[in-house]
Formats: C-alpha cells, sequence, structure tokens
C-alpha cells in the first residue's frame, strides 16, 4: 500500500467512523446485559473440575 493513500485515508472522515465504530464495540461489550454472558464464558473451563465430563454426556454433544 501506499503512504498517500494511507495518509488519504487518515485525513479523511474514514479515521472517524472506525473511531466511532471502535467505540460503539467497546460499548456493546461493557453493556449492562452482558455481564451474565461473560462470566458464564470465563467458567467454561472449570465447569467439570470435581470429574471429568461423562461419556454419554460427550457422545450426545450436550452443552
Amino acid at each position: 500500500m501506499d503512504y498517500h493513500i494511507l495518509r488519504e485515508i487518515a485525513d479523511s472522515w474514514v479515521l472517524l467512523l472506525m473511531f466511532v465504530f471502535f467505540l460503539g464495540i467497546v460499548l456493546w461489550a461493557f453493556r449492562p446485559g452482558s455481564r451474565k454472558v461473560y462470566r458464564d464464558t470465563a467458567e467454561i473451563p472449570f465447569r467439570h473440575e470435581d470429574k471429568p465430563a461423562s461419556d454419554n454426556r460427550l457422545a450426545k454433544g450436550a452443552k
């Protein structure tokens, strides 16, 4: 890519649009209703901490 093309992008409204898009993603990730989803996802490695999942459960493809 040419430096002049990148410079035109940085000097234009595209930079502002990318910043607004980034801000939107950050706000979406930290929205009030997402805490339960992220907590559940973070606990996936510890679900079978006491014993491994049974073969029947793995064979059925259950969650």
